[in-house]
């Protein structure tokens, strides 16, 4: 049975920002309440903080646009021929600043971030709240969920576009943007946020399933510090983590009825339970009822199929290795009710060979529709073992045998023998490369993993990828056009 999940469908919709240009915050409610008068008991303060986990769930970010862009760009999806131009530009890497979807990203994150500033520039106001309506720990752990949700924001923004606007106050009464920001600013803000926010915050057996927990802010501080660089800052913050281990069965990880379960960090809520009727217009602004994805619809083999997994990627698996199974269909593999039917779609209309198992319904139902309740994990603890591999091989005096032993957790799930101990620097980085993109594939993480590891030009050479360019997204261009602050001078390097 489907856990309890936070509902974020918001009560009160804050408005934003940068692109838009809108006089100042716009909140509304049921009630008609200003922000003047808002945070007068804990119901209030809630109904904000939801307001901005709802930003996740945007068609900007992770209902659609987003698993195109991460993983259409790391070309881990090929394109069948009906394809939409907009996530083909993706694979050719043909977007400009004029693209859409790069601009819906763009304003989901900062919609999120000012969302989030409504809550934390009002902490005076919830403080005075009486303890009989709102105790300190939960006043607390209010203000740390918004920071928590603005470093993730801010991450999601300076990995894509780099130098890029900090925002942590709310914006003037004119609406002016503020400009530029190096992204080492961005950085330390988020590092600020997520050290203040981890001693708020619950740990995840006493929070509500789809909350921010302690655990969840460690793990994101952690990989930070891994992009970053700072191999024992992460390591500290990776080590820290108590009451996570490994799914027994991988495929729990991608299904309806075991969101939550001992893996599980942080994930990206979705319920159609709880309401649809914003899905098609709710690209930005998180406003209304939109707790689906469109994921499986859009990758289903027996529905829309509008992707399928790259040869590149399917022949990265080892034999034997059973994530291959659990993550991909095949001709004569059985899926629907009770495994009912059978596999009969490949080489599909643009030359796939398999299709997608991962986040698909397939497992339970003959066909997808537009409303998969199922989650996405955006962090999970077999990512963060193989982030311990990585800080621990390349830290200073590192161990690569205690690396090693980080890999071989996961790959004993997977069935596959462990590597060998005594293994060079360079070698357990190759082992890392190939561990990463299967285990996580189809998850939005190989992009920013082959930039960071300066390895894009080599993985992507036989796409349109440009080294000096395509690290980074375009600012769009209706945030210079409306930003008196960011001007084409600031644009990103070659576009």
């Amino acid at each position: 049975m489907k856990k309890t999940k936070i509902l974020v469908t918001v009560l009160a919709t804050i408005g934003l920002v940068l692109s838009c240009n809108e006089d100042s915050l716009e909140l509304t409610n049921p009630n008609e309440l200003s922000p003047d008068t808002f945070f007068a008991n804990q119901t209030q303060v809630q109904s904000a903080v939801n307001a901005v986990y709802s930003n996740l769930q945007t068609r900007g970010l992770y209902s659609r646009h987003m698993f195109f862009m991460m993983d259409n760009m790391s070309h881990e999806n090929g394109g069948n021929n009906q394809l939409e131009a907009d996530k083909r530009q993706y694979l050719d890497f043909s977007f400009d600043s004029s693209h859409g979807a790069i601009g819906a990203y763009w304003e989901s994150c900062y919609r999120g971030i000012n969302k989030a500033n409504f809550v934390i520039e009002n902490e005076t106001k919830i403080n005075e709240i009486l303890p009989s309506q709102m105790s300190d720990d939960l006043k607390k752990k209010a203000i740390g969920e918004a920071k928590f949700l603005r470093a993730l924001f801010h991450f999601f923004i300076v990995t894509r576009y780099g130098d890029a606007p900090l925002v942590t106050t709310l914006p003037p009464d004119d609406g002016t943007g503020p400009g530029k920001s190096p992204s080492s600013e961005i950085y330390a803000q988020i590092i600020k946020d997520l050290q203040e926010a981890i001693p708020t915050l619950k740990s995840k057996g006493d929070e509500e399933n789809g909350r921010a927990t302690k655990g969840a802010a460690q793990a994101l501080l952690g990989k930070v510090y891994l992009f970053l660089e700072q191999y024992d800052d992460a390591l500290t913050q990776f080590s820290a983590l108590n009451g996570y281990s490994l799914e027994d069965n991988y495929f729990d990880n991608f299904m309806e009825e075991t969101e939550h379960g001992e893996e599980s960090i942080f994930e990206i809520e979705y319920n159609d339970d709880f309401g649809t009727s914003a899905q098609w217009n709710s690209d930005r602004s998180g406003q209304g009822p939109n707790e689906a994805t469109f994921r499986g619809q859009e990758y289903g083999f027996n529905d829309w199929f509008n992707v399928f997994p790259s040869d590149d990627l399917l022949e990265e698996y080892e034999i034997g290795d059973i994530r291959f199974e659990q993550s991909f269909y095949v001709n004569g593999d059985t899926f629907g009710p009770d495994g009912s039917l059978t596999v009969d779609a490949f080489p599909s209309n643009g030359g796939g060979n398999a299709g997608w198992a991962k986040y698909n319904n397939y497992y339970k139902d003959a066909n997808e529709d537009q409303t998969s309740g199922i989650n996405f994990k955006y962090l999970r603890y077999a990512d963060v073992l193989l982030m311990m591999a990585e800080c621990e091989s390349m830290r200073p005096g590192g161990d690569q045998d205690v690396a090693v032993g980080y890999i071989n957790e996961v790959r004993e799930r997977a069935t596959l023998a462990p590597l060998a101990t005594g293994l060079s620097q360079a070698e357990v980085f190759e082992a890392l490369v190939h561990e990463r993109k299967v285990e996580l594939a189809g998850e939005q993480t190989r992009f920013n993993d082959i930039i960071r590891w300066g390895i894009a030009s080599t993985e992507l050479a036989n796409t349109q990828f440009q080294a000096g360019k395509h690290e980074l997204l375009p600012i769009p261009q209706p945030e210079i056009d409306a930003n008196i602050n960011i001007s084409a001078s600031d644009q990103n390097a070659g576009y």
